[in-house]
């Protein structure tokens, strides 16, 4: 790309630059014409799209030599690193492969079975037997492993199948008289089970608890579409939308086609979303929940990676038959058996309703397109294939691909990005070529609509984000127990991007810094639930970003603007509130004054804002006014509308309370002076060792920084959380509790007090709390299900395992 852009002529960068909408087809055109007699462009073209020069193809010699070394790690008991060279193998290896008269691939999920079984993972070695039979139902070893696996699991009579199976495809006599031994063991502990559980089954309690779901009932909330005076078209509920209500669940879509093509819409509206390229070795490429152990790679090149053989077939890779060496294999089985094998090689895994699409088949070509090109242009390049593949009978690609009923912000873009638009718009148009050609003609009538639609991307994608816990001592175990520190936890939760999608009406839904609603996933789900209750016609507003309490308004508002091309205007945004007032202020000097002191760049912002202050209560029902944060906007900033001459001008470096003025330079000095202890602090927090001398230097900073920025100030707050966990660490938990109240206290001037902020951070704090043996946890940990209820329903406990761990731990400290 830069070099692209190093090549061009100024005054093509500058047309391009300075277009408008209108512009488009001449600037289009323009730059084709450069490109098409540009040889590195060429090039370009030609290694994302031929197989010859491509680095994504299947490698026989590399996958044998990965086999080899995972086998040399087993015979030395390095079962992990075997696992990962199996896996390694198996995204490399072509599917027509042999080895040793064996299926290349067959073999190797055998032997990644004979390691998953070694390792305890049952259920993980099942699968991939499955996988190796479905490619070759003739495979001894394979059925073999899979009664072993079973009957481990104590699946005896599915194990006693598989043993039967492999030991009429066994040829050896030594191999059929092992597996008659494991017969006759499975038949002795089968029936040793059975008797025991008939003994013990009336003294035993079964506990059942209630699972929460949602069904897939349509929810009874209607929305609307609605048109607003300064965001354009916005999202709005007919009914007053109680607190906690789970308002809209959304699957992403490929295209959504204006009026002329409204009955071919409703086929269209099914799954289309994009990895992101850091989330391509640890996430499902098709689903985007957290690979297992057991991944299975596209069958038809060698870079995606899935969870399952059914996310790899909707996602696209070539479906895995019966080998055609093995045909006849039922033939030589006879009743239910036949029946068995039958079941266990099939592919099994059932169609869709609609026709699936195959969403990266058109990019295994050459290199694989995702892991070059930024995931919005790739999402592009999937609505246009989208529609092309349902639409095959329409011929005009204008008609095509200008219709698309979304906002695109072009004018307001940076000149920076007009221009990657422009090239990436060529780009993808030869890509898709190279597999549409009819379809996508090389014309600059093309690349302009291509542009719109890269700009429509970049404003209505929205995030998938799944939950991260960032225990600093652990990770959270398979039981959903966190690792401990001095028999206390301190982890932090923390919201990861791992793929981007287009949601018909999810996109409709506008930004706000203080929003009512929160949207949240499951695998590519969309959920948006209410945080606040919402009256009949008041607009739904979700955070596409950064909210108040988290950034200050400028930080917010420079993301929105670089991100998204729009200045927010919400009431956090043009209202005073209390916690852009405090989130990075300094303390007044006066030691009974509790104002603030601001710096030039905030000072810029709340200027704007002080007209609009919310101490007026408002009369609008839809808005209801926090009168506890007004009080404390008057006792940090009661000076700005009292006693400055009615200028109601914020100067930097004055107390907005009392006027008194603060040396900013020499108290950013003081600041920052602090900070290197605290980052000493925490290097050896992550360390997992906290020398007393680095504790102490810590505490300290916390003073200077208590006698320097106001009391609510954030970085206050993540200092006293940082010294918690510290606490924590070396095993004094009443200090570590301490600290921990006082950066909650920080946090909720801040934010609200059921803020799902402050529910992470009361894990903490209870978590501490059951350590100390401290009944008030329970308080807190109905608290943090409260609040976690508020954001994410009766999903809470899928996206926050730990909360039926914490409540079960409470109960036992009542008990």
């Amino acid at each position: 790309m830069d070099n692209l852009k190093s090549l061009l002529p100024i005054n093509l960068k500058r047309l391009i630059t300075e277009s408008t909408p209108d512009d488009l087809p001449l600037t289009s055109s323009s730059l084709l014409d450069f490109f098409l007699h540009l040889p590195h462009f060429n090039q370009i073209v030609r290694d994302l799209t031929d197989p010859e020069t491509g680095l994504c193809g299947k490698d026989k010699d590399a996958a044998l030599e990965s086999k080899r070394k995972g086998n040399e790690c087993v015979s030395k008991g390095d079962y992990s690193k075997a696992l990962n060279l199996y896996s390694q193998a198996l995204r490399v290896a072509p599917t027509d492969a042999d080895d040793m008269d064996k299926n290349l691939v067959a073999t190797l999920y055998v032997n990644r079975a004979s390691v998953s079984h070694k390792m305890g993972l049952l259920v993980e070695c099942l699968r991939d037997c499955d996988r190796a039979l479905v490619i070759s139902p003739s495979y001894a070893k394979a059925w073999y492993r899979r009664g072993k696996a079973n009957a481990s699991l104590e699946n005896y009579e599915d194990a006693s199948r598989d043993l039967n199976v492999a030991m009429n495809l066994e040829l050896s006599l030594g191999g059929k008289r092992q597996i008659e031994s494991e017969l006759k063991l499975i038949s002795d502990q089968n029936k040793g089970t059975s008797n025991s559980l008939d003994k013990s089954n009336e003294n035993n309690l079964v506990f059942s608890f209630p699972q929460s779901s949602v069904t897939d009932e349509e929810h009874q909330i209607k929305l609307q579409c609605v048109s607003t005076p300064n965001k354009g078209r916005g999202m709005a509920c007919l009914t007053d939308i109680p607190r906690a209500s789970l308002i809209h669940v959304e699957e992403p879509y490929a295209a959504l086609i204006t009026q002329f093509w409204t009955d071919i819409i409703l086929s269209c509206l099914t799954d289309l979303q994009i990895i992101l390229k850091q989330c391509r070795e640890t996430h499902c490429h098709f689903c985007l929940n957290e690979l297992p152990a057991d991944t299975v790679p596209c069958s038809s090149c060698s870079t995606p990676l899935y969870c399952s053989r059914q996310c790899q077939i909707q996602a696209g890779g070539k479906k895995l038959g019966n080998n055609s060496k093995n045909y006849g294999i039922h033939e030589t089985f006879s009743g239910d058996l036949e029946k068995y094998i039958s079941d266990i090689t099939s592919a099994n895994v059932c169609d869709p309703v609609d026709e699936c699409f195959a969403e990266h088949r058109h990019e295994c070509q050459g290199v694989h397109w995702p892991a070059i090109l930024p995931s919005d242009i790739i999402l592009a390049g999937r609505v246009l294939v989208k529609s092309i593949e349902k639409q095959r009978h329409v011929k005009d690609a204008s008609k095509l691909i200008g219709t698309l009923e979304l906002s695109h912000n072009y004018v307001n873009l940076p000149p920076e990005i007009k221009l990657e638009l422009h090239i990436y718009s060529i780009i993808l148009l030869y890509c898709l070529q190279h597999c549409y050609d009819t379809e996508f003609p090389i014309s600059g009538v093309t690349v302009s609509q291509f542009v719109i639609l890269l700009s429509q991307i970049k404003v209505n994608s929205m995030a998938i984000v799944r939950m991260k816990y960032l225990d600093v001592y652990g990770p959270l175990t398979q039981s959903g127990k966190f690792s401990p520190a001095g028999d206390a936890l301190t982890s932090n939760v923390e919201q990861v991007r791992v793929g981007l999608a287009i949601y018909s009406a999810g996109c409709l839904f506008n930004h706000s810094c203080q929003p009512n609603i929160h949207a949240y996933f499951l695998s590519r789900t969309l959920h948006i639930q209410s945080t606040e209750f919402v009256a009949a016609g008041y607009p739904l507003e979700l955070s596409y970003g950064p909210q108040v309490g988290h950034w200050d308004c400028q930080d917010r508002q420079q993301f929105l603007e670089d991100q998204y091309s729009f200045r927010c205007q919400c009431s956090g945004c043009s209202e005073l509130n209390l916690s852009d007032l405090v989130l990075n202020a300094f303390r007044c000097v006066k030691l009974n004054c509790f104002g603030v002191v601001l710096d030039s760049c905030r000072v810029k912002y709340e200027n704007q804002k002080i007209h609009h202050f919310v101490g007026v209560c408002s009369t609008d029902p839809c808005i209801q006014v926090d009168n506890l944060k007004n009080d404390e906007i008057y006792k940090v900033a009661h000076h700005v509308f009292e006693e400055i001459n009615h200028t109601h001008q914020i100067e930097p470096g004055y107390c907005l309370n009392c006027g008194s003025y603060r040396d900013l330079e020499a108290s950013s000095a003081r600041v920052n002076e602090a900070e290197i202890y605290i980052r000493r602090l925490h290097d050896a927090i992550i360390s997992n060792e906290v020398p007393a001398n680095k504790l102490l230097d810590a505490l300290r900073s916390l003073d200077m920084l208590r006698s320097t920025l106001h009391a609510y100030n954030k970085k206050v707050a993540q200092v006293e959380d940082n010294i918690a966990q510290a606490f924590c660490l070396v095993g004094e938990l009443q200090p570590a509790m301490d600290h921990c109240k006082a950066s909650i206290e920080i946090l909720e001037k801040l934010h609200d007090p059921n803020h799902i902020v402050i529910g992470n951070e009361l894990v903490k704090l209870s978590s501490i709390q059951l350590c100390m043996g401290d009944s008030a946890a329970m308080e807190n940990i109905n608290r943090v299900g409260s609040i976690f209820f508020r954001y994410y329903g009766s999903h809470s406990d899928i996206i926050f395992p730990y909360l039926q761990y914490l409540k079960t731990e409470a109960h036992k400290l009542l008990q």
